[in-house]
């Protein structure tokens, strides 16, 4: 299939052919493969194929066709697949154009200087999509990896991106259904649009045990030219340090935090 795909480069595409979908799927599938290493450094062709919903000889076709392109890789010994090297290069390229670097000093010193974790997100549908990550120095800590996706009417991300947007009415209303995670989580979409408006009100969002009991977290957007949240920034710990009181001066000083990481940060291109 891919080396038929690579092939018909030479020659014009009949979209309206019945064939017309097979190189987008095999685009889709490829990308699936990617994927199903996103929590797990390496798999055998069978455990792709399971994750993925595809038969094995199916899969191998495809592994073998990113092997070849440098997007895996596999272990001699136990031919098990890993990702490989271009991506790594591909991923160097993005931290660089994203101003990733920039933004990760900056989020280094907030965990310093309040011993909490502290992370960057951007919002890619009903989630949030964590960017940096930089972990409290304290051993009872909360930490969202790189690579995480969490609800975004249950973050404190989500919840400062949402007030941010450009019709925040509109995107709550188009949101799937608002799942519960623990008694504290706003699922209600009249409450949910009501918080927006009071965290544009103060310019920060709390996310007060509503996605895991005994966690609070304190949030604040990146905005770009245009006023509207491209990105957001989240301090997060357990609340017997993250207390209210310390919520109330946290909140202001993550909204000075974000603004510095709009003058580092390709903020319009988020």
């Amino acid at each position: 299939m891919m080396s038929t795909a690579a092939s018909s480069t030479t020659a014009p595409v009949d979209r309206n052919a019945p064939d017309a979908r097979t190189g987008t799927q095999a685009i889709e599938r490829a990308v699936a493969v990617l994927a199903s290493f996103d929590d797990t450094p390496a798999l055998g062709v069978s455990d792709v194929a399971a994750r993925v919903g595809l038969s094995v000889s199916t899969t191998h076709r495809i592994v073998r066709a990113l092997r070849t392109a440098g997007l895996l890789d596999q272990d001699p010994v136990t031919d098990r697949y890993s990702l490989g090297p271009r991506l790594a290069q591909l991923g160097q390229l993005v931290w660089e154009r994203m101003g990733l670097g920039l933004a990760l000093p900056i989020l280094q010193r907030l965990a310093v200087e309040t011993g909490e974790s502290v992370n960057l997100g951007v919002r890619r549908g009903p989630d949030v999509l964590v960017l940096l990550w930089a972990e409290s120095p304290q051993p009872l800590r909360f930490d969202q990896p790189p690579g995480s996706h969490v609800p975004i009417h249950t973050s404190a991300m989500g919840k400062a991106l949402l007030a941010f947007s450009a019709d925040p009415v509109a995107i709550v209303r188009d949101l799937p259904k608002l799942v519960s995670v623990t008694p504290r989580t706003i699922s209600r979409r009249p409450e949910l649009v009501d918080e927006l408006a009071r965290i544009r009100t103060q310019g920060w969002s709390l996310n007060d045990e509503e996605r895991n009991l005994g966690v609070r977290a304190v949030g604040a957007p990146v905005l770009g030219s245009d006023g509207v949240a491209r990105a957001a920034i989240s301090l997060q710990g357990p609340t017997v340090r993250l207390t209210m009181e310390r919520v109330q001066d946290l909140g202001p000083a993550l909204v000075e935090t974000a603004r510095e990481l709009a003058r580092v940060l390709p903020v319009d291109r988020l």
